[in-house]
């Protein structure tokens, strides 16, 4: 098939220094990137390690049960939207 693309200058020039040392033709080059851009693009992203990092939620305070770790998170979520609207007026 037959058609027309406009290439970026840098993309192009990288092209035709690929076709001249591997001594192919241009077009092939430009098959051969395309094809294997497509197949990286309809691969699933590699998943990479990653480490958790510990995030401190402050010191204990009494009357505060940290069993309950979810609501008292809920709780300063709540005072922080409350400051917010609060801030608002």
């Amino acid at each position: 098939m037959r058609t027309t693309l406009t290439l970026d200058d840098q993309i192009a020039k990288s092209l035709q220094e690929r076709a001249h040392l591997s001594r192919q033709s241009f077009k092939e080059v430009v098959n051969q990137a395309l094809s294997l851009g497509l197949s990286a693009m309809e691969q699933p992203p590699a998943l990479s390690n990653y480490q958790l990092k510990p995030a401190s939620m402050g010191r204990l305070h009494s009357g505060i049960n940290i069993d309950k770790a979810l609501d008292l998170a809920n709780q300063q979520e709540d005072a922080a939207i409350a400051n917010k609207l609060e801030m608002r007026k």
